[in-house]
């Protein structure tokens, strides 16, 4: 039998049309992964529970669509890809409608991870469908509209999340999702088809134990990977259980892969050179953006007194960076090496961490601006091309399968990442509190003239007890937050160490060929 490639199948619909319900699904799929984040302490206060207990709603959300998102190209063969993707809005949709009428805490992990597996199919199925529908030559400009996903959406998310909570609440987060659902549903049902390869299939077979294992596996290492830290890690027994029931899980799920006939994933394109150095790069860059994601507000909020709202303004020049960058790739991104791209990509990335390792606790609002704008660029530079380079050398009959894989070990970048940057700034808080309290005696001459100005402040306000406790309260704080501010140093020194790193990596993909370039 022939092999179905982009050669001889070709949509009825412009492919352009075809990406517009495509964009619409992911878009809030991942606009879902952060959007919450800003709205934990209001969902907390609703349902009387500590801030530590509310976790579990992005915890339960990243679980599940963590399960699904490698599955997709087994659920594709058994009820047909169109199908499948329609369903998936669907039940995304309804369980964001029951996300927002919760009233207690359990009731919502349940409808988040129910969000989870409707959610999961919709970011590597749109991936997949988006790179068959375009020739190689293309690919930069599809790629370039996905990139406003997966790059601009997690940097709205908190934005539109703070906004929403703020001037409204916190149920109407999930609400957005009812009418642009039904729409994306509307136009799933119009504009997308099925190619040959992707139609529904007989006598699919359930890999019943690698589905096990796969469950097992992800719920145990994303509950150690965002409550570990809380647990002092290995110090804690539970998480030495957790750890080493994962790595069973993982063993045997990757054993079962890789021997199985009817398999949940096909190992094989990581034999392909492309495919695997360019998931490793983009792990590290979704490591590296998540964790940026969730530590540069702790520093606004926690050191520099901004509000969720304001945080997420500062951190909005990322996105206009991304925006930007995606339009100029999209427009003449297939004319210019792209493994260029991505170098200088992942070179402005680093060289942005390194800008804010420079930050203080008197920062200028733009001192926070200039880096993020400059990552946006980075991010989009970068990313974009990579993706493309990364699924160019694959059919399209494997393509669901990979953008499945591809995004599972994302997902996986991405919570090691956060949870990495999260334990170090709390280590590094500790190890440069240790360092700075030693200043903090009667012999240092700097401590004795900045206590005695505060007491003189303070004395006429209290008697001589009181404003000497109050003043060396005072110098406690401060010191805290410079301990602090080191550790938020360290831990962006890390992020352009990482991004460095993976530069070399790059040099193994094979670009696009001359002749293939319009």
């Amino acid at each position: 039998m022939a092999e179905t490639t982009q050669e001889n199948w070709q949509p009825k619909n412009n492919p352009w049309v075809i990406c517009i319900p495509l964009m619409v699904a992911a878009f809030m799929f991942v606009l879902d992964e952060t959007i919450a984040n800003v709205a934990l302490p209001y969902m907390a206060g609703s349902f009387s529970v500590s801030r530590q207990e509310s976790t579990w709603v992005l915890t339960s959300y990243l679980i599940a669509s963590g399960i699904v998102i490698p599955s997709v190209d087994f659920f594709s063969k058994l009820m047909g890809r169109k199908n499948f993707f329609i369903l998936s809005i669907i039940i995304f949709t309804v369980a964001s409608l029951l996300c927002g009428t919760s009233r207690s805490l359990p009731e919502m992990v349940i409808m988040r991870i129910l969000q989870g597996f409707g959610g999961g199919a919709l970011l590597p199925l749109s991936q997949a469908i988006m790179l068959e529908l375009f020739p190689i030559e293309k690919r930069a400009q599809s790629m370039a509209l996905f990139g406003l996903v997966v790059v601009i959406a997690p940097i709205i998310g908190p934005v539109l999340g703070g906004w929403i909570t703020t001037n409204w609440s916190w149920p109407f987060i999930y609400f957005i999702n009812i009418p642009v659902g039904i729409m994306a549903v509307g136009l799933s049902k119009r504009f997308i088809e099925d190619p040959p390869y992707a139609k529904k299939q007989e006598n699919v077979k359930i890999d019943n134990i690698g589905f096990f294992m796969l469950i097992g596996w992800l719920t145990c290492m994303q509950i150690v990977l965002d409550k570990g830290n809380d647990a002092d890690w290995f110090g804690s027994t539970w998480v030495c259980w957790l750890t080493f029931f994962a790595v069973v899980f993982a063993t045997w799920f990757f054993y079962i892969q890789s021997t199985k006939k009817d398999s949940l994933i096909d190992l094989n394109v990581f034999k392909d050179r492309n495919f695997f150095f360019g998931t490793v790069v983009q792990v590290v860059m979704q490591g590296v953006l998540l964790a940026s994601l969730a530590i540069l507000p702790q520093f606004l909020q926690g050191l520099m007194g901004y509000d969720a709202y304001l945080s997420g303004l500062a951190m909005m020049p990322r996105g206009i960076g991304a925006l930007s960058t995606v339009i100029f790739i999209g427009t003449i991104g297939s004319k210019i090496n792209n493994k260029l791209l991505v170098m200088m990509g992942l070179s402005l990335l680093s060289i942005s961490s390194f800008m804010l390792c420079e930050l203080n606790l008197n920062i200028a609002t733009m001192n926070i601006v200039i880096p993020n704008f400059i990552m946006g660029i980075g991010m989009s530079m970068s990313m974009i091309p990579i993706i493309t380079l990364s699924t160019m050398t694959l059919t399209n009959e494997q393509m669901t399968n990979a953008s499945g894989v591809q995004n599972l070990l994302k997902n996986i970048g991405g919570a090691i990442g956060t949870s990495i940057v999260t334990t170090l700034i709390s280590r590094k808080a500790q190890a440069h509190q240790s360092y700075l309290v030693d200043n903090l005696t009667m012999l240092n001459d700097n401590f004795i003239e900045r206590l005695h100005y505060y007491q003189s402040a303070f004395i006429s306000m209290s008697n001589d007890i009181h404003s000497n406790y109050m003043a060396q309260t005072m110098l406690y704080k401060q010191m805290l937050q410079q301990a602090n501010m080191g550790a938020f140093r360290d831990t962006f020194e890390v992020c352009a160490i990482a991004c460095f790193v993976i530069i070399p990596l790059v040099l193994f993909v094979k670009g696009i060929p001359k002749e293939k370039k319009s």
